[in-house]
């Protein structure tokens, strides 16, 4: 009786040693391959964005060349790339007749234009972007944001196009004025913007005033988390890397990111100054 016990016990011992070691080597597995999605991005990247014609023009002249990686390395001469492409990216949105947005986050300003004009402007409180945009290759980096970026999807904790149902009364005596609250005044705002090019682009409100404000933050972010988990896992299944999205996280006041959020049009397009 005892030894039947005992080879229980040890098949037990046994089936959840060989489940922590599957777990581990998976979590190592998934964790290695998540690694890799940054560089492959990058390497996507270099060949979606890099000129066969400017390789042909640098081997032509070396000594252009040189000039180049010297002028690379003046912060002046940078800012003028950055400002060409930003100009680039605005005149090609300022050809339509749609409201677009402007995103400058060297002086934190976003800002809705239209034919160059700018209709809306507002202040960011605070930012943050993938490392790749921020100390990547320039080249590539400024050459990806002199056309602009077009919005794919989004996710929001606010309706795009508020509706309010509502009967038509027969006649006047049956007329009663609205006395619902607008509670899109103080409901949290949290969206994320989904370019065709895989850039996210996440908008927080800046206000945490209440508690029910800190936990929508915390609820939509995570869920987020865990959609681009259940992507990445099914990636990794088979035998895939990751997707690595580029991404900039933008703090707003609430009303200027509800205001943008519902001004900017379902596939608008949106111009990066890095």
């Amino acid at each position: 009786m005892e030894t039947d016990n005992d080879n229980k016990s040890s098949g037990g011992k046994i089936a959840l040693l060989i489940l922590v070691i599957i777990c581990s080597s998976f979590i190592v597995y998934f964790t290695v391959m998540s690694m890799l999605g940054p560089s492959r991005r990058l390497a996507e990247m270099k060949k979606e964005y890099s000129s066969e014609q400017s390789d042909n023009k640098k081997e032509k002249d070396k000594g252009k060349e040189k000039q180049d990686s010297r002028n690379f390395t003046d912060s002046a001469y940078l800012r003028l790339i950055k400002e060409r492409a930003l100009l680039q990216s605005r005149l090609i949105m300022a050809e339509t007749d749609s409201i677009y947005l402007t995103i400058n986050l060297a002086d934190s300003s976003m800002n809705l234009e239209i034919s160059g004009v700018v209709v809306h402007k507002s202040k960011m409180s605070s930012y943050k972007a993938s490392k790749i945009l921020t100390h990547g290759n320039e080249n590539i980096i400024f050459e990806m944001l002199s056309t602009p970026l077009t919005i794919s999807s989004d996710i929001a904790t606010i309706k795009k196009e508020p509706v309010m149902v509502k009967m038509a009364p027969k006649d006047t005596s049956e007329y009663k004025p609205d006395i619902m609250p607008d509670t899109s005044i103080t409901e949290p705002v949290s969206y994320i913007l989904e370019m065709t090019n895989g850039t996210r682009i996440f908008v927080y409100q800046q206000e945490e005033e209440k508690p029910a404000d800190r936990m929508a933050i915390f609820r939509f972010d995570l869920n987020d988390r865990l959609r681009q988990t259940w992507k990445a896992l099914k990636r990794v299944a088979v035998f895939k890397v990751p997707e690595y999205d580029l991404y900039i996280k933008i703090k707003l006041p609430r009303a200027d990111a509800k205001i943008i959020y519902r001004a900017i049009p379902k596939k608008g397009q949106i111009s990066v100054f890095l």
